[in-house]
């Protein structure tokens, strides 16, 4: 089955200084974009994280200090790499989890704006796991009968998840051939995240809700009426930029809907002046 896009498709992959989303930086990002006509474009950009890479982390994707002292920051590179991408879907392996939030985070960090929310994510682990439950070297295996041989490699765990991609989509007919669709098979839990770290969420209601803790499940709108607190604790804790500020937007949403309406009819008018003036 050929892949049909409405729009592009952007598969990609990230290595970084560690795992936490919030103070982690990115040292590698690979993309590779499908076209709408098929085509294949690549980008593949060593960034200085402006950090100290742990020797423990260069052990796993063998990117040094050295190696990226005189590459250009995310910030210098942000503007070529939204260019890049452009209105493209974004999909990846355990990007929901990781790449995305990550590249967000590293977005607003620079201060450069690009609109994320607009889009489909497809998330090929999320789609494998539902389907086979493996690793991308074990998936890369059952798919694609290759091995995985350079490991910790952004363009090389790009181009496998990419053909892991393509493969599954052959393999299963039930999968529908369109990017909406694989975006939501491959969301992971009941709900649709407002941000891309998971902590917030829209239920079934089309409502915004916590998605984690003791307020989990929770409308926001409720929350804040039963423990205003929560939401000024949420923005100072350890949480990823792009949460406060799908957080942010929902509070001030909340509270433009919450506020009546001048009323400017005539009557309304003329009962003001009469109760201003003490008039009859």
């Amino acid at each position: 089955m050929n892949l049909i896009l409405k729009k592009p498709l952007c598969f990609f992959d990230v290595e970084a200084t560690g795992l936490q989303i919030t103070t982690d930086r990115i040292v590698q990002i690979a993309i590779i974009k499908l076209t709408v006509d098929g085509e294949q474009e690549e980008l593949n950009e060593l960034i200085n994280p402006e950090i100290i890479i742990s020797d423990e982390i260069i052990a796993i994707h063998g990117i040094s200090n050295e190696k990226v002292a005189n590459a250009p920051t995310f910030k210098q590179l942000a503007q070529k790499i939204a260019d890049f991408i452009g209105d493209s879907d974004l999909a990846g392996y355990n990007s929901n989890k990781y790449d995305i939030p990550l590249l967000a985070e590293e977005f607003l960090r620079a201060d450069f704006e690009i609109d994320l929310s607009q889009r489909n994510f497809v998330d090929v682990q999320n789609i494998f796991h539902k389907k086979e439950q493996r690793t991308l070297a074990a998936a890369y295996q059952f798919y694609c009968q290759k091995s995985i041989e350079n490991a910790h490699d952004a363009l090389y765990d790009t181009r496998a998840t990419l053909d892991v991609f393509l493969a599954q989509i052959a393999r299963y007919p039930d999968l529908k051939n369109d990017v909406s669709y694989l975006a939501d098979f491959s969301r992971a839990g009941n709900f649709k995240s407002l941000d891309f770290a998971g902590r917030l969420a829209i239920n079934e209601k089309g409502e915004a809700i916590y998605n984690f803790g003791k307020h989990k499940e929770k409308t926001i709108e409720s929350v804040m009426k039963s423990e205003p607190g929560y939401y000024g604790w949420l923005l100072e804790a350890d949480f990823p930029r792009y949460t406060k500020l799908c957080l942010r937007k929902e509070m001030e949403r909340i509270k433009q809907a919450n506020t009546p309406k001048e009323n400017t009819s005539m009557e309304s008018k003329l009962d003001d002046l009469k109760s201003k003036f003490n008039t009859k």
